[in-house]
């Protein structure tokens, strides 16, 4: 029954956390270290797939649009940049598996990218707060939302989804719901990539040999219900409040684990 508990926290820490600007990966190390126990790279992986299928969920029409309706300039000038940046993402993914460049996925690091993280949001808000609204995503945001992805990948408990959210808003696209929207569209694939590889990865070392699936299948669905609700409710609210909260979280947060946590750690 405890392992059971734990299975479902942690499914409701990736689901809360996924896609809102504070980092899933830092949020479920911390979680592991204390307490919930480390899991398998499989669960990991499984937990995580429950979070994307919610925001496919929550974007199908959108997505449907854009497929099924491509011959239209606007629909078709956004497929292209969603592409382009996915694009850029898979190339700089390559090359930094292949060389190695990411720090370790230990709580030092993680709560330095969470501090740092937060006054990055700060600053993008209060840039963004001076320009005219701009719903537009120009080709410039595109390709630095397709940077940013991979500079989220390379240091843990930087967050994707504020990574990219921020990225646009500085680059030009002020807009707020504007600005995340294209953040989630884009990250579905980038998502599924990454998620997919790493599942290869694990199955053809063997790693589903001595899998719990059953804490696997509990963790996918509660993952996937959590996060289909805190998407649905991240989209209202951004609407007419800023980033900030967040923001002043994620300070919190990271100064305090610096300050708890033995250097080195």
């Amino acid at each position: 029954m405890h392992d059971l508990i734990c299975v479902i926290l942690l499914g409701i820490i990736e689901g809360v956390t996924e896609f809102l600007p504070i980092s899933s990966t830092g949020h479920l190390l911390i979680a592991e270290d204390f307490g919930l126990g480390a899991r398998s790279d499989l669960f990991n992986v499984g937990i995580q797939a429950g979070a994307i299928l919610a925001i496919t969920l929550i974007y199908r029409t959108r997505i449907w649009q854009l497929l099924t309706q491509w011959r239209e300039r606007s629909n078709r000038d956004y497929l292209c940049k969603l592409l382009v940046a996915f694009f850029i993402t898979c190339v700089l993914g390559v090359v930094v598996t292949h060389y190695g460049f990411k720090l370790p996925e230990t709580i030092t690091p993680i709560a330095w990218a969470l501090l740092l993280g937060g006054f990055w949001i700060l600053a993008a808000e209060a840039v963004a707060a001076r320009q005219v609204d701009r719903k537009e995503i120009t080709w410039r945001v595109a390709i630095l939302v397709g940077i940013a992805q991979i500079v989220a990948g390379i240091f843990p408990g930087t967050s994707r989804s504020g990574a990219t959210i921020f990225t646009a808003m500085l680059a030009g696209t002020s807009n707020r719901p504007a600005a995340t929207e294209f953040s989630f569209l884009v990250g579905i694939p980038t998502m599924y990539a990454a998620t997919g590889y790493e599942l290869l990865k694990v199955l053809k070392h063997g790693g589903a040999a001595h899998e719990d699936w059953t804490a696997l299948i509990v963790g996918f669905v509660v993952s996937l219900v959590v996060a289909f609700i805190v998407v649905k409710w991240l989209l209202g609210y951004i609407r007419t409040h800023r980033f900030t909260w967040f923001a002043i979280y994620r300070i919190v947060l990271g100064a305090a684990l610096l300050l708890l946590i033995p250097t080195g750690a």
